[in-house]
């Protein structure tokens, strides 16, 4: 019986494009899969029947032979049999779910890359405000330097893996399937060594503790993360590396507390100053010291701003503001003499000297008042 033609198999001109090839197989395909079609003789004969046409029509070369010869093209060169039908079907698994599955196919030779290393690291208050400089070691895998991370001994070099003659991949048929995996001789990479590095066993890898400097910038936060582009671990046999990431932590001030790029301080103050008025000296982050007129009567919790004396902004010339509560603080420890003279000032009280109790009290008058009617 003569075999269908092709392009009728697929359902697509002879003019298509490799696209359209593509997604007509995959509607067939859907739509005669055995696993859809139990027992279905007809389904699973075409089934094979549209593999065996999208290996033939996806493949340039053959698909330029078969325009030229038809079927006769493939009759004395090896044409695929009903068992080998599946690699048209399991390249478009591999394109479809590849990625999803694990980053797609390897490429061939190709090594794996190293992993990523964290590294925590704490500062101090003045190190986030000035910057800092510093040295940090870290555990990690480096080239191998007897054979400088090629996995083999000097004057050998890997070969081509005999299991999969360099392609890094297998594949296997499982009744109407050819499933494609990752070699299992040399682990995807399309190569062996014959003769491992006695140093590294092979790895091309060794595990060292690396020294490096680190710089800090200005404004930098709790939390912030810093990306070292290739100072993490190298892969396996000259795989490149992997990145490292510090991540700062700012230890707590005994003076000051932090809100983004604002300082701030809560200063305790004299009563007699917070009554009378005066000027107080706070020290501020950049090391040096303000000076705060206090004005009379001021209250616990009142703010004073200073302009321009808070944290850098990370990355630019701006500062914040410094912030400095007044915290008033009531005398305790009071000699004889000290509390005759508070009892004397609050003979001579009047109204108006204390007017947030004054107005609490007389709110709580009219509640009752309220109450009673």
């Amino acid at each position: 019986m003569a075999k269908q033609d092709y392009y009728e198999t697929l359902g697509v001109s002879k003019g298509a494009s490799g696209e359209d090839i593509k997604r007509a197989f995959r509607k067939l395909a859907m739509q005669h899969h055995p696993d859809r079609n139990s027992g279905d003789k007809g389904a699973e004969q075409k089934f094979k029947d549209i593999n065996e046409a999208y290996d033939v029509l996806k493949d340039e070369q053959k698909r330029a032979a078969y325009d030229r010869y038809g079927h006769a093209a493939f009759d004395q060169a090896g044409a695929r049999g009903p068992s080998d039908f599946g690699g048209g079907f399991a390249d478009i698994f591999d394109e479809m779910f590849g990625e999803f599955m694990g980053g797609g196919r390897r490429r061939e030779g190709a090594s794996g890359r190293g992993n990523d290393l964290r590294y925590n690291l704490e500062i101090i208050l003045e190190d986030a405000f000035r910057g800092k400089q510093t040295t940090i070691r870290v555990a990690t895998f480096v080239n191998c330097e007897h054979c400088h991370g090629a996995g083999a001994e000097p004057g050998s070099k890997p070969v081509a893996c005999p299991t999969c003659h360099g392609r890094g991949r297998v594949r296997a048929t499982q009744g109407f399937f050819t499933i494609e995996r990752t070699c299992p001789s040399c682990q995807g990479a399309g190569r062996v060594i014959e003769k491992p590095c006695r140093a590294c066993a092979g790895q091309g890898r060794a595990r060292r503790e690396k020294t490096l400097s680190v710089n800090i910038p200005p404004g930098v936060e709790d939390g912030t993360r810093i990306r070292l582009a290739g100072e993490g671990e190298v892969g396996v046999r000259g795989g490149s590396a992997g990145d490292l990431y510090l991540f700062v932590s700012v230890a707590p001030h005994r003076l000051f507390q932090r809100e983004g790029a604002n300082i701030h301080c809560r200063v305790p103050l004299p009563m007699t100053t917070a009554a009378l008025g005066g000027v107080i000296e706070v020290p501020t982050v950049d090391g040096g010291r303000a000076r705060i007129t206090v004005p009379q009567g001021t209250q616990s919790g009142r703010q004073f701003r200073l302009k321009g004396k808070g944290m850098p902004v990370l990355r630019s010339a701006a500062r914040g503001d410094m912030f400095i509560q007044a915290m008033v603080e009531t005398p305790v420890n009071l000699t004889k003499r000290q509390q005759e003279l508070l009892r004397e000032f609050e003979k001579e009280g009047d109204r108006g000297t204390h007017p947030e109790s004054e107005g609490f009290f007389a709110r709580v008058r009219e509640f009752f008042e309220d109450l009673r009617e």
